[in-house]
């Protein structure tokens, strides 16, 4: 039996072998290993070959020559003497096995295979490890075996991850494929289109939608944080709240820095609305030669975002992925409890010349606001999911819902999603598809200013008295203006915010004439956001009086984006001989539509949580705002590759906008690619599987600036008396800004050389680019005199350039110990040095200021936005300290200071403190960027731990430069604070003289921070078929649990107002970590 079986099983696989039978192989090669040469043969592209790259025969070298030579007769010749054999499997794939050794017992083995999303896999070859012995998967994924009981039985596929698995004499083996990461062969999403690995020419970074699941956030852009080389990631920590996301530095200071979102051929601004497990891959486009094909949007960077889909000919496959998860603060400020707070407030006075208020400070009691306003939040997500297919279609639709509480105890933001894809498929020519996503997101928020107020709060302050009311800092003789109850903020703060959005596109591919292909797609995003505040009446004795309101009021805002694009794109894709072409043309239009309505009424009553205008008593006061963009396009692309050794990309895009005055720009761009491990000189050497040069230039654009930059603008003024007049007053205008006649794009010019190696059997990856992005005509506000006749003081137009030039560097190794073991190790780092090289303001300075200090300065020949004031050198101990500070001539510097203030460097040694010796004081603009990223796998275990951090990076803290005058302190500060001669040379007095908190040295601190950024633990449960199960996996998992930084504030992660305002810590949201428990369950 068991050998009519074999023969049984050699016959059905010839007969599904027979389409191979007509193509014919001409090799000359000398000397040249077997693995080499099959290598060859697959270069060709009629075969495709799988064996255990472990197999001896295949490092064994012959001379082989044949001329118009069948498979087989190639086979058996390439193959003699080797102690191998082989087996032709359908679809063209010859499977290369060890010369077949019987074994004295069998038992029957059936199981199915699927991927990592649970969808099965057809033709897998399965076989017996050191046997012919061999058979391969049917459409649903199934097979069945006669193995040994204690045989090994090896799964291997294109595309797939070859695995090793022991029968240990069970009769069901049910396995689970990842895709192969052998980089060069990988084929990757690149703009319009898919390309392999080793024919781009440009830089691409492509994450797999599992490893994006992986991260538990309410944004999928976090999960990238840590993972793709050069690409720079905020997070604010609020709830709902997006990322920011700088790829290569910052190119722009005028408009958003975020790059173009692209998911499913749509184009998008924000991707919030997306579900991480609906991602199959996201795609991040660095260079100009792979961003130029977008054009007007591509200049901070692309993002590609494909969408999971069915498959064709599969049965219905349900999947849950859920996970419930607690959230912490991970940093906690440690602030001085009461009597140390009074103690503070009685140094304050005695330092102004007053007696301290506090009798007796050791009295007081302490109020822990952080502990009553915190709490440890909950999050949860849940989304379930139908794939498959039939003979002519296929589909996925998932359900989605994400619940997270915020730290502050009345904030909360649910998600639902809904998401639908499918295609049918008219005929092998006409396909029709359609991709949407349907989200509503719902917001219970927090006071804007709430973590500033927890910051100052007083310790010595109650949160209720006895008698259940507020406690009030002006009962103890605190200034209010920075004093508030945080309780009484978050009671009396009700907002809440609802966005509805639907989006996504309609398409269709028309295959005509062999080697054409005409797609189109109709795609859309429409959202809507209503945000409403309502006041309530709190004019009560119990209330503070800062919180006393004797009215009510609506706000109601709406926002509304109604954004369509429309794009046809022609295809010639052909391969003949050892050329390969790819010629894409396409046209495309889009419109970007906004439009904003506010309403305010006051004396609207409530009804349990309903609030309507129309039972308003006061006059209602509405205000809108509208803006429109329409795009026109006109693209084109062109890839050819020689002999998979040499390839060129080439592409233009020309894109009209009626955003600017000068309506049209082009994108022009080109890359190059030498395989050199396919190269003759490179066929002895042992140690390159695959070695790639590249080098690109392109030139991309920018229209995310503000609208209407060339439209002349004026405001009505109040009552004036006219020149000249009788004294009569009448209402007048102004204009608000000067525009420049001629407003014209942002233009990005890059460079960028890189360089691929897989070596040592493609266990070690190693990746190194080198680029240069130049940033022409940027969009600035330069400031102006009042006499140019701007209200605003400034002019906008085409002011500055800027220049970004780094490095970046990818290593990565994957190896399997054994059949138990196996493990991958990477790690990535990007630095980047940005300057402004020009600015068209004479030479002068551009400067950001907090309150009415000097913050940072923006000039010619720096980084864009560096901290800048005065360099702190101690603090004055005494009178005779002062006296004693003088500059070279002998004169005291600064005579008007006092025992405990700073002293400041005298830069030009004049003998005064002033403008002219403010210097740099830091750069917020990060040097390196930096993530370490493992996965171990033993059996049914799978550990995952991800590192990421920061370096070379400062923060501006101006929560703790606001520290003076009477609001909390920090515990650091009590400790280290000059309260008497010699006891601090570091921190100066509580007194609030004006050099406090003028922009200094002492606010700037070292931002660098190095995170476990995600560590998983899960298990995977097998042998649950006959419960109808295929997949069960549970695992925990923690996002942030450490972090190391030395920066006094909550965290280190500071989101930029702006790019020239980067770096400036004021109410940041602070760090937390997530602890989750998870399922995910296949049927």
């Amino acid at each position: 039996m068991k050998l009519a079986a074999i023969f049984l099983l050699i016959g059905t696989l010839q007969v599904n072998a027979d389409p191979l039978m007509g193509q014919t192989i001409n090799m000359h090669l000398k000397n040249t290993e077997v693995k080499k040469a099959l290598k060859t043969i697959e270069r060709d592209g009629y075969y495709r070959f799988a064996y255990n790259a472990t197999l001896e025969g295949l490092k064994q070298k012959k001379d082989i020559s044949f001329n118009n030579a069948g498979i087989e007769e190639a086979m058996k010749l390439l193959l003699n003497g080797t102690n191998m054999t082989y087996k032709l499997v359908a679809n063209n794939l010859v499977l290369v096995l060890p010369a077949y050794s019987n074994e004295n017992t069998t038992q029957l083995v059936t199981g199915r295979v699927t991927d990592e999303n649970g969808q099965p896999v057809g033709n897998v070859s399965v076989t017996e490890k050191g046997t012919t012995n061999g058979t391969s998967t049917d459409a649903n994924g199934n097979y069945t075996i006669n193995a040994a009981p204690n045989a090994t039985l090896v799964f291997s596929s294109i595309g797939y991850e070859t695995q090793s698995v022991a029968v240990n004499n069970r009769n069901v083996v049910d396995v689970s494929l990842n895709p192969a990461v052998k980089k060069i062969d990988e084929v990757i999403v690149v703009g319009y289109g898919s390309q392999r690995k080793i024919d781009v020419t440009g830089s691409v970074t492509q994450i797999k939608g599992n490893e994006i699941s992986k991260q538990a956030s309410s944004n999928v852009l976090s999960a990238l944080q840590g993972k793709v080389a050069g690409v720079q990631i905020t997070n604010s920590g609020a709830p709902g709240s997006a990322p920011q996301i700088n790829i290569r530095g910052v190119g722009t200071v005028y408009g958003n820095t975020n790059p173009l979102f692209v998911v499913d051929g749509v184009w998008y601004d924000d991707i919030s609305f997306i579900n991480a497990s609906d991602i199959e891959s996201m795609s991040v486009l660095k260079d100009a030669s792979s961003e130029s094909i977008y054009g007007i949007r591509a200049a901070n960077g692309v993002i590609l975002v494909t969408t999971k889909k069915g498959r064709q000919n599969a049965k219905a496959v349900a999947n849950y992925n859920g996970f419930v998860g607690t959230q912490v603060v991970t940093n906690q400020i440690n602030m001085v409890n009461g009597p140390q707070y009074a103690q503070l407030i009685n140094e304050l006075d005695v330092l102004n010349g007053s007696a301290g208020r506090y009798t007796n400070p050791t009295a007081f009691g302490t109020t822990d606001w952080y502990h009553q306003i915190l709490r440890t939040a909950m999050v949860t997500n849940h989304q379930v999911s139908i794939t498959g297919g039939g003979d002519k279609s296929n589909y996925n639709v998932s359900l989605g819902y994400y619940h997270q509480d915020g730290l502050v105890k009345t904030n909360n933001y649910d998600r639902y999603t809904v998401h639908v894809s499918n295609d049918i498929h008219l005929s092998k020519a006409i396909k029709f598809g359609v991709n949407t996503t349907a989200s509503l997101s719902k917001s219970k928020d927090m006071p804007g200013g709430i973590f500033y107020e927890l910051f100052n709060a007083a310790p010595i302050v109650p949160v209720y008295y006895a008698d259940g009311a507020y406690g009030d800092a002006g009962d103890y003789n605190i200034a209010t203006a920075n004093q508030k109850n945080p309780q009484a903020s978050v009671d009396f703060f009700d907002q809440n915010t609802k966005t509805w959005k639907l989006n996504g596109n309609i398409y269709g591919d028309l295959k005509f004439l062999k080697y054409f292909t005409f797609h189109s797609s109709i795609g859309g995003d429409f959202s809507q956001a209503e945000t409403n505040n309502y006041t309530h009446y709190t004019k009560y004795n119990s209330v503070p009086v800062a919180y006393r309101n004797d009215f009510t009021a609506l706000n109601r805002n709406r926002g509304e984006n109604r954004n369509w694009i429309i794009e046809n794109t022609l295809t010639y894709d052909r391969k003949f001989g050892d050329h390969s072409f790819k010629i894409l043309a396409g046209q495309g239009a889009q419109e970007y539509k906004f439009y904003g309505l506010n309403a305010y009424r006051r004396g609207v009553p409530d009804f349990n949580g309903g609030q309507y205008f129309a039972l308003g008593s006061d006059t209602m006061t509405v205000s809108d705002a509208g803006s429109i963009n329409r795009v026109a396009s006109y693209f084109g692309r062109i890839n050819y590759a020689f002999a998979d050794k040499y390839m060129v990309t080439a592409s233009l895009r020309a894109d009209g906008s009626s955003k600017f005055s000068n309506n049209w720009g082009y994108f022009p761009s080109i890359g190059l690619g030498w395989v050199i491990s396919n190269e003759k000189f490179m066929e002895s050497q042992q140690i390159f599987n695959n070695l790639k040069l590249r080098g690109s230039w392109g030139k991309i654009g920018n229209m995310s600036v503000p609208a209407n930059l060339s439209v002349l603008t004026a405001s009505q003024t109040g009552q004036l008396v006219y020149v000249g007049g009788d004294g009569t007053t009448g209402i007048g205008a102004s204009i608000n800004s000067v525009v420049t006649p001629k407003t014209d794009w942002e233009l990005g010019e890059g460079i960028d050389i890189g360089l691929e190696a897989s070596m040592l059997d493609n266990r070690l990856y190693a990746e190194i680019d080198w680029y240069s992005r130049k940033t022409k005509n940027a969009i600035f506000d330069i400031p102006v005199l009042g006499s140019v006749g701007t209200s605003s003081g400034t002019i906008i137009g085409n002011q500055a350039n800027f220049l970004n030039k780094g490095i970046e560097l990818v290593v990565s190794w994957k190896d399997d110990i054994n059949k138990d073991w196996h493990y991958t190790v990477s790690a990535n780092a990007g630095f980047n040095k940005n300057k402004v090289s020009s600015v068209s303001t004479g030479g002068n300075p551009i400067y950001q200021y907090l309150g009415t200090s000097v913050i940072s300065r923006t000039m010619a020949g720096q980084p864009i936005g560096q901290f800048y004031g005065r360099q702190v050198v101690g603090i004055f101990q005494s009178a005779a300290d002062i006296a004693n500070y003088k500059n070279s001539g002998g004169t005291v510097i600064q005579p008007g200071a006092k025992p405990g203030d700073f002293k400041f460097k005298d830069v030009n040694d004049d003998g005064a403190i002033d403008d002219k010796d403010r210097v740099i004081l830091g750069n917020p603009n990060p040097r390196m960027i930096y993530g370490i990223n493992t996965t171990v796998g033993y059996k049914n275990f799978d550990l995952t731990l991800d590192f990421q951090g920061v370096s070379g990076i400062e923060i501006y803290n101006g929560n703790f430069a606001l520290r003076f005058g009477g609001e909390n302190y920090t515990k650091d500060y009590y400790d280290n604070r000059w309260h008497g001669e010699g006891t601090s040379n570091t921190y100066p007095s509580v007194a609030t003289s004006g050099n406090s908190s003028v922009t200094s040295s002492f606010y700037v601190e070292n931002g660098s921070y190095f995170r476990v950024r995600n560590a998983q633990l899960g298990y995977t449960f097998s042998g649950l078929k006959r419960t109808g199960i295929s997949k069960l996996r549970m695992y925990v998992n923690a996002q942030n649990p450490f972090t190391w930084f030395h920066y006094r504030g909550f965290t280190p992660e500071v989101p930029a107002s702006s790019p020239s305002r980067s770096g400036i810590d004021q109410q940041v949201h602070p760090l937390y970590a997530t602890y989750n428990f998870g399922v995910n369950l296949t049927f």
